[in-house]
């Protein structure tokens, strides 16, 4: 057995290289006559169709974060970590139904840019400094890390190099067309995302099953790691703490999808820049159905790597090979690109292409989400008040550059960590409840002011940080211990988000006296309005989610 790239592999790599560069450089190319402005880098021109703001949604989700850090947390916690994924097929209905036609109706360019017109500038900037840091320091940089992980573990290329060279691929389609160019590839980079995925996961359930097929393999994983197929833990589990039991279903989880899919540039920004409302719900509705798929593209092969490596049959099967790079407990995130190095050659390649789709997608969507908001909200508030389009796009071609220069340099630092995906997840945790709180009260509460909400989002940090932080210094038995006990970190977000809103609430009837404020949103339920096609698209999801809860709920 060949763990390594051989020639077939190199020459699938190459050809979807060049096919994502070609039509990311086509699309970038100016039209006869037409010079690219500000609307057409950021905001793809308003012209995007419903399939590709669908796939272009999931594209920008779905990154080394989900292959390696959820696959890892498949490996180490089972199809529990799944909740995201299922449970974000509800939120982008919710996303799609309540908040999105508002957004589309004021007419923004960024998520900042809308807490302008409901709050403040001075809250704008903020939370605009804010998101280019987070992008920048977190996301940008993970995604640089586990995709390098995932380069150094299958083709032994050392990790600087692998860093530097997807910042190069990333760069070359995306900086000089902007979204349009991103999210048209997006829709190429989702296919081989989605077949490169299931090869990878029809290969390690043949492996269980020994040659007798994906759903061979399935029962058997399913009948030896019985604990892994269960979607609600008890407090019994050592994962508890990472997945809560209900309160994955009525908790913090809630916070973290809304706030990911609702207030999350690089998100958000492909449904903005659609023809229309009803397209944009059209995309919300695709991406809503893609997400129910993404467990068995991810989460599976971790289950299916945990019960090969605890299993000495099978792992002999594998040989030697098998023992190289293999996944632990310790080392959960090792799980897919391990499995990867055993698929047959020209398959090895495919998976690997949907890997590096999935990191450089990602990575051109951040880029492009960052000098938006730099570009939108800082530069042009502060910088330069009225500059023209050919400055704006060429100053949001220059964030991209120092972002990804900035990210490059730190994404080595995260050496170490396991469970990536929970541990970006817990983490940006700490400030997700804050800005939800006060987007959700700016949204649906007339009373909601300014003051309140800058006083909710600085607090939102240091209440954050007591639940986090403060019961571990708790004198064992003392009272404290007992009023304020260690939380699973959802739910700390959820009690976080309800304190927030307790804050903004309280200081805004203090300020206002109870009356509406100044800047509020008279919105109407025609607002609110959506065709058959999305009433009857949410209810079949929603029947498959009850259906998958309740089928998989304990074991």
């Amino acid at each position: 057995m060949n763990t390594g790239f051989e020639l077939l592999d190199y020459i699938v790599f190459i050809a979807y290289a060049l096919l994502i560069l070609g039509v990311g450089l086509w699309m970038s190319r100016d039209k006869k006559g037409h010079q690219k402005n500000a609307e057409d880098y950021f905001l793809a021109s308003k012209s995007l169709p419903w399939w590709a703001i669908g796939t272009s949604l999931i594209a920008a989700n779905i990154s080394a974060e989900q292959f390696i850090g959820m696959s890892g947390s498949g490996f180490a916690i089972g199809l529990a970590i799944s909740s995201y994924e299922w449970m974000a097929a509800l939120t982008l209905i919710i996303i799609g139904k309540y908040f999105l036609p508002v957004f589309i109706e004021k007419g923004i360019y960024t998520i900042p840019e809308f807490v302008e017109k409901r709050y403040s500038t001075q809250l704008k900037t903020i939370l605009a400094v804010f998101w280019v840091g987070l992008y920048v320091f977190v996301n940008i940089t993970s995604v640089l890390y586990l995709g390098a992980l995932a380069m150094n573990t299958v083709m032994g290329v050392d990790m600087m190099w692998a860093i530097i060279g997807l910042s190069l691929f990333a760069a070359a389609y995306s900086l000089y067309g902007g979204l349009a160019s991103i999210a048209w590839t997006d829709s190429i980079q989702v296919v081989f995302l989605v077949i490169g995925g299931l090869a990878t996961t029809y290969l390690a359930l043949n492996t269980v099953s020994d040659g007798q097929g994906m759903l061979e393999g399935l029962g058997i994983i399913y009948d030896k790691a019985p604990t892994k197929f269960s979607m609600i833990l008890d407090e019994s589990n050592p994962e508890y703490l990472n997945l809560p039991g209900i309160g994955v279903l009525v908790g913090g989880l809630w916070v973290a999808n809304l706030y990911y899919w609702g207030f999350n540039q690089y998100i958000i920004q492909r449904a903005l820049a659609a023809k229309s409302l009803k397209e944009a719900q059209k995309g919300i509705l695709l991406a809503a159905f893609l997400k129910l798929l993404i467990p068995f593209i991810v989460v599976i092969p971790g289950i299916a790597a945990y019960v090969i490596v605890n299993d000495p049959e099978m792992l002999a099967r594998l040989g030697m090979e098998g023992l190289i790079n293999i996944p632990s407990n310790a080392e959960a995130d090792k799980a897919y690109p391990w499995l990867i190095q055993f698929l047959p050659t020209g398959l090895k390649g495919l998976a690997f292409v949907a890997l590096t789709a999935a990191i450089v997608s990602s990575l051109a969507s951040m880029l492009n989400s960052t000098s938006t908001i730099f570009t939108m909200d800082i530069y042009k508030q502060y910088v330069h008040k009225n500059p023209d389009d050919k400055t704006m796009v060429k100053v949001g071609r220059l964030t991209s550059v120092v972002a990804l220069v900035i990210s490059a340099f730190v994404a080595p630092l995260l050496g170490g960590i396991n469970q990536a995906f929970q541990f970006i997840q817990e983490y940006t945790g700490v400030v997700s409840p804050g800005i939800l709180a006060l987007f959700l009260l700016g949204l649906f509460w007339k009373k909601a002011t300014n003051k309140a909400a800058i006083w909710g989002v600085l607090l939102s940090i240091p209440i954050a940080m007591f639940f986090k932080v403060g019961p571990k210094g708790w004198a064992e038995g003392s009272a404290l211990e007992n009023l304020f006990p260690s939380l699973p970190f959802l739910d700390q977000m959820g009690y976080t988000t309800l304190a927030t809103m307790a804050v903004i609430g309280l200081i805004s009837q203090i300020q206002n006296k109870g009356k509406s404020d100044s800047k509020a949103f008279e919105l109407k339920k025609e607002t609110f309005k959506t065709d058959s096609l999305f009433n009857i698209s949410a209810f079949s999801i929603l029947i498959v989610l009850v259906f998958l809860y309740a089928f998989f709920w304990g074991r």
